[in-house]
């Protein structure tokens, strides 16, 4: 007679607990909770009635695995019946017998039952009496290693160490020779004894080629046995089910009924009560399938049973202890424990369950723990999600398990079931924590699975499963940035002058045209010859506006964001689609894109590229210096024009910095073959009316100018760099240079004197064809002259560029509110100044030398730099100042203004002194050579024993090895290259891999406002951030904790209106308690812990000798023993934990000598 529970008590955790407490619910009956103490957050203590600690003063898995604790809360908890879930004492006779002498229901076999299949040795005895195939085995392995030896060669190598108590996979592994044999087996025992509380092992049989296949049994207390068919495990990594199915899609009808029967049979042979597994291994090539064991207990993948039988397991396991019987039909239709007879019990569709968990697929599936900061999971139809301790703000231990959930997909076919799985896959976001849900859609993604033609090695055999997408999490990464600045502020703007408070925002103007073809559509038509032919033909003057590239580099220290610079060019493309180009990129940009805003350079161009497709596109290339500072070889010259042209550039502006037209060849070639606008230029500098400064007389600029014609220029530029270019000389050059050559010529210059528009108005007179101007409130000063004044002044007139002012005065507006924002990077000219025409900086160099002033407490003697910058021009013989050689001249000004070094000094052999590394470069001839070559006493001093070069430095450089250079590249970043992230690469390695590792830390934070970039959020401020077209966040900043022991700030947000937590450290602030140190990455004589854990064993002592490959400790984690072995031959000359010691992953454990 059944007698129904009233309370039952579940011994176990977590989601297993949690799926019995549902099916009790259900059933009427009240649900008692046990929990230790480190699981006293864990949300199987909040899903029960009743929920009491157990184990005070044990260890968090020994508190669940004490008996008589647990029997002591059933008792006072007036529990009728206790289930054990799966683990842990599930598996116990002991736990079984005492549950029977305190009178209270053991929900599972009779401790006979569960003394002949748990352990499986007896069970494989069990399994040959009723004539099912076993594998060979031996018998518990003993202590002795000899005879641990003569047992695995009796059995036969390779074998699989299994423990004999409990299961998921604890202390299996496999065994291919006797080298290994030993120290497997100690380790497993230790394992199994902290998983199961024994220490019994032995060795069987390993079938290379198998698959796991298991069958579902239940027994009622009357004798009935009934199977609900099979389940597909082979899915496994490290003997661990990953992936489980129902039915096996690979049986076919007669083996399964075979199968079924097997399972059946062993059953019979216990008199099984409850429900059970029995596992088989089956042979792929000969088909034959093996006994391996029997779970006497529910196992975690019940549920693609249930889902295809629609039975409830749990329920029928509660009502079997209740004594009622399988088959049984009651009055209501249904069955007294939900189990129909055999004959009624057919499958239905496919189901498949994945493992969620917390192991990390990039390290080796280490298991990370943590707080869970962002947790959305998936639902729908034919989705089933079994949970654990799984919310925002859960707390992953590292005591324990690593199952998060467990998400099971029910549908009609298999194939429909798997794009269900991978649809509730992708749903899921779990931040805070590493996850297996990448593993698991490539797992589900690979053809061998879709085919079903895997093994329970096929994770092991599948290199291809790890070639895992990176993580982009960009969310949680941008959160990190915002936090960041807004705790600690921005390096660049910290201390410096804050935008207005009363700002106004920026806003893009509104055109309504459609953007007209432009001088894009031309160039394509036309090609680039003849395009120049177009040129030279207007009557009207061409313009090119300067604001996106030179205009903020000479103004604002290049520091104005893609951001900005990408939002306004629809406008250009709509509102003044008769500009000859937009000088947009290349120059310093590319550099500080990554080095301080933390972009990419590629990214800018593409987005104004696609934004502003109907004009030209402009960059500044430095010749062999390609937007670099130093010399490349040839063929990587060539392939990052090749890359960039590809990429959407239309003109390339090419200068060399010692006006060498020989050290532009390559960079012009290059440009030509990729049938783009080559602009060769010629950097203007002294004064062509000044017959002092004869070097640079209108001879000079004509001798270039032709040189460059020959070399295959399709324009002529005049780069006047500094601004140095008056009125009247800029007439009589342009007028030379229209006579001499048949390019169109372009001029460039800069309003540092202030007096810049009148020269481009005269060149405009003499017939130049194209001039610069920056945009109206981005102009004057170091920038370019203001080009909606130029377009006033030529309205009416013959050479009217037909540009719309109003256009103009709009996007200037725009300009104007985005400056604003910039205040940190605004220097302190106010005016022009003739003091140019003593210095000759560029207008770019300005600005940046005056940052590097201040950085070095120079920022009072400005003036005294400006001096010492002339007078180093004139000891290196008066030469032509522009990025690079103009910031070597930079780098000797400062040293001898911060020294107190004058010129004499300097040229005096007697005085000895330390050249910056930049000016023995150039004097080496690395730069290349200037007109009449270096003043050999400089020379001389400064490279000492070096011998100069006179020829081309690229020259003498070898080819770049692409390929390698890409794979070593990859090792250093960690990931896998993407677009032309090579390039950026070649041209600055440290400043890329430094980008690269920022973006990998902060996320995509060229999406964020600007005024969130420099300076963070307020609180109570909400923004908006377009991570891609169509994906956008809303992100609040709610508040900012105060700073705790660690030296952090947990700053708290609302991210698309969920709260979201993150912790920064307070720069400001300092620790309190001690952080452990951590392991420096590439240094072999470091030892990291390669997860979180405890310490549980030393095997070495400070002094000792090791080899590679010794064992120096084991680290405990999530009832998981890993051995940590020396990584070379050496002496511990540190040792830095203890046994018991808790550590977090990287912490620095031993040190080699």
């Amino acid at each position: 007679m059944s007698v129904p529970f009233r309370r039952l008590l579940v011994a176990n955790r977590s989601e297993i607990a949690i799926r019995v407490f549902r099916a009790a619910t259900e059933l009427g009956i009240s649900t008692i909770a046990v929990y230790a103490e480190e699981d006293k957050l864990s949300l199987h203590r909040f899903k029960a009635d009743e929920a009491y600690q157990i184990g005070k003063g044990k260890g968090p898995v020994e508190a669940y695995l004490s008996i008589d604790e647990i029997i002591r809360v059933a008792k006072e908890a007036k529990a009728d019946a206790i289930h054990p879930g799966y683990g842990l004492l599930s598996e116990s006779p002991e736990f079984a017998e005492a549950c029977a002498a305190a009178g209270i229901v053991f929900i599972g076999p009779s401790p006979k039952t569960l003394r002949m299949l748990g352990n499986k040795v007896d069970a494989r005895n069990l399994a040959v009496s009723v004539g099912v195939p076993v594998m060979p085995a031996s018998p518990p392995l003993p202590d002795d290693p000899e005879k641990v030896k003569a047992l695995a060669r009796e059995v036969g190598y390779p074998v699989m160490l299994k423990a004999s108590w409990g299961g998921g996979g604890r202390g299996m592994r496999p065994i291919d020779s006797e080298d290994t044999l030993l120290d497997a087996v100690f380790t497993a025992k230790r394992e199994a004894k902290a998983a199961f509380g024994k220490d019994e092992v032995y060795l069987e049989k390993l079938v290379r080629r198998a698959r796991h296949v298991e069958v579902q049994v239940l027994g009622d207390a009357h004798g009935t046995l009934v199977h609900l068919y099979e389940r597909d495990c082979s899915i496994q990594r490290r003997n661990q089910k990953v992936i489980e199915r129902a039915p096996a899609p690979y049986l076919d009808p007669a083996t399964r009924q075979e199968l079924c029967a097997a399972a059946l049979r062993i059953a019979g042979g216990t008199d099984y009560v409850g429900a059970g597994t029995v596992e088989f291994l089956m042979d792929v090539d000969s088909g034959k399938f093996y006994f391996i064991e029997v779970n006497p207990r529910v196992q975690v993948e019940h549920t693609v049973t249930e889902v295809i039988c629609d039975l409830d397991i749990v329920k029928a396991q509660i009502r079997i202890a209740e004594g009622k019987r399988i088959g049984v039909a009651t009055e209501d239709g249904g069955y007294e424990t939900g189990i129909p007879p055999q004959a009624l019990i057919e499958p239905r569709g496919h189901a498949m369950q994945c493992r969620i968990t917390t192991e990390n697929p990039e390290n080796n599936f280490i298991p990370d723990y943590g707080r869970i900061i962002a947790y959305r999971g998936a639902t729908g139809f034919g989705i089933r999600i079994d949970g654990g301790t799984a919310y925002s703000g859960a707390v992953v231990t590292r005591w324990y398990d690593p199952l998060l959930e467990k998400v099971t997909a029910w549908a009609s076919t298999p194939g429909e079931a798997i794009a269900r799985m991978e649809r509730a896959l992708r749903e899921y976001r779990i931040r805070g924590v590493a996850t297996n849900l990448p593993f698991l859609e490539s797992v589900l993604s690979h053809p061998k699975f879709r085919s079903n033609q895997y093994t329970t090695r096929f994770i092991d055999e599948t290199p291809e499963l790890f070639h895992l997408p990176p993580r982009r999490d960009r969310a949680t990464k941008l959160l990190t940035y915002i936090a960041d600045v807004t705790v600690n502020g921005h390096p660049e703007t910290r201390g410096r002058a804050l935008p207005p408070a009363d700002a106004r925002r920026p806003v893009v103007p509104h055109f309504d045209a459609a953007p007209a073809p432009g001088t894009k559509q031309r160039l394509d038509q036309l090609g680039p010859e003849k395009f120049a032919a177009w040129m030279k033909d207007q009557k009207q003057v061409l313009i090119t506006d300067t604001t996106m590239r030179d205009g903020h580099q000479s103004l604002l220290a290049t520091r104005v964001r893609t951001y900005d610079i990408a939002a306004v060019a629809s406008a250009y493309a709509k509102g003044l689609p008769q500009l000859l180009s937009l000088e947009c990129w290349g120059g310093a940009t590319f550099d500080v894109a990554m080095r301080f805003l933390g972009e990419d350079p590629w990214e800018r161009l593409a987005r104004i590229r696609e934004a502003s497709p109907n004009i030209l596109t402009q960059m500044l290339l430095r010749g062999a210096n390609g937007v670099g500072y130093t010399n490349y070889p040839d063929n990587v010259v060539k392939e990052f024009v090749r890359r960039t042209a590809a990429a959407g550039m239309d003109l390339f502006r090419i200068f060399d910095c010692l006006n060498w037209t020989e050290n532009m060849r390559v960079a012009i070639d290059a440009v030509c073959d990729a049938a783009k606008l080559a602009e060769g230029a010629v950097c203007y500098t002294g004064d062509i009316f000044d017959p002092a400064r004869a070097k640079y007389d209108l001879t000079y600029y004509i001798r270039m100018a032709k040189e460059l014609e020959k070399a295959g220029c399709h324009i002529l530029a005049i780069k006047d760099m500094a601004g140095l270019l008056k009125p009247a000389q800029a007439r009589v050059l342009v007028a030379a240079l229209k006579n001499e050559i048949g390019l169109p010529i372009h001029l460039h210059t800069h309003d540092t004197s202030g007096i810049a528009g009148a020269t481009i108005l005269a060149a405009i007179d003499a017939g130049v064809d194209a001039v610069d101007g920056a945009m109206d409130a981005m102009s004057g000063n170091t920038s370019q002259p203001c080009l909606g004044s130029v377009v006033e002044a030529l309205r009416h007139t013959p050479r009217d560029p037909g540009l719309d002012p109003e256009a103009i005065r709009q996007i200037s507006f725009y300009w104007e509110a985005v400056r604003t924002q910039y205040a940190a990077f605004e220097s302190d000219l106010k005016a022009g100044a003739s003091e140019v025409y003593l210095h000759e900086m560029p207008g770019g160099q300005f600005t940046n030398l005056k940052e590097q002033a201040r950085s070095l407490g120079l920022e009072t003697r400005w003036h005294e730099v400006a001096k010492a910058y002339r007078a180093a021009n004139d000891l290196f013989g008066d030469i032509v100042k522009v990025t690079p050689s103009s910031k070597v001249v930079g780098d000797m000004a400062l040293m001898m203004v911060s020294q107190n070094i004058t010129s004499a000094e300097v040229l005096d052999p007697k005085t000895d002194m330390a050249f910056p590394a930049s000016v023995v470069e150039m004097l080496r001839g690395d730069l290349g050579q200037p007109l009449g070559g270096w003043p050999k006493a400089l020379q001389d001093k400064a490279l000492k024993d070096i011998k100069p070069i006179t020829d081309r430095p690229g020259a003498r450089l070898p080819a770049a090895d692409l390929d390698a250079t890409r794979k070593e590249v990859e090792v250093k970043i960690g990931r896998p290259l993407e677009g032309d992230e090579l390039m950026s690469y070649l041209m600055y390695p440290k400043v890329f891999t430094d980008y690269a590792a920022m973006q990998g830390k902060y996320g995509p934070v060229s999406v964020l406002p600007t005024p969130v970039f420099f300076y963070g959020m307020k609180l109570g401020e909400e923004i908006a951030v377009e991570l891609e077209r169509g994906k956008s966040l809303v992100l609040r900043l709610q508040t900012i904790g105060e700073t705790d022991e660690e030296g952090k700030v947990r700053v708290f947000f609302e991210l698309n209106g969920q709260p979201r937590i993150v912790k920064v450290p307070n720069r400001s602030a300092k620790a309190t308690v001690e952080v452990r140190r951590k392991a420096e990455e590439g240094n072999d004589t470091h030892v990291a812990a390669p997860m979180p854990g405890a310490v549980s064993t030393i095997a070495v002592k400070k002094g000792e000798a090791v080899k590679a490959g010794d064992v120096l400790l084991t680290i405990e984690a999530m009832k998981m023993e890993t051995a940590l072995h020396a990584p070379r031959d050496g002496t511990v000359t540190e040792l830095l934990v203890r046994p018991g010691a808790q550590i977090d992953a990287k912490d620095l454990l031993v040190v080699l000598s």
